[in-house]
């Protein structure tokens, strides 16, 4: 649930970033939403053993970093800024877990079974 809400987080981040970006200040908030819900959707990509997913948020993290920002023109920080909201939203669907098997107890009776 804290992923899903991380990635439509990062999603709502982006889309805005795309058509208000003169804000002063706001592409400090937006590296900082972006990169930890990358580092976010890192883990859970390699709990799932997705490597390839893994490498594209490693590189989304590394771009929206917000230590050592990586300077952008204006195009390729739009362009930059569609494939990473992209990327988040295909992610919604193709990382999701799966649901386990709940464990069957030995010590309950299955109901309706009989001795014999």
């Amino acid at each position: 649930m804290l992923t899903r809400l991380t990635k439509i987080a990062a999603i709502i981040a982006l889309l805005v970033g795309l058509f208000v970006s003169r804000f002063p200040g706001y592409a400090t908030i937006l590296q900082f939403i972006v990169s930890t819900a990358a580092v976010v959707v890192l883990f859970q990509a390699a709990n799932m053993r997705r490597y390839i997913w893994m490498t594209l948020f490693v590189i989304t993290a590394c771009l929206f970093n917000p230590v050592v920002p990586v300077p952008f023109s204006t195009r390729l920080l739009g362009i930059t800024s569609t494939f990473s909201l992209l990327l988040f939203f295909f992610s919604l669907e193709l990382l999701r877990a799966k649901p386990r098997m709940s464990i069957d107890s030995i010590t309950d009776r299955t109901p309706g079974s009989e001795s014999l």
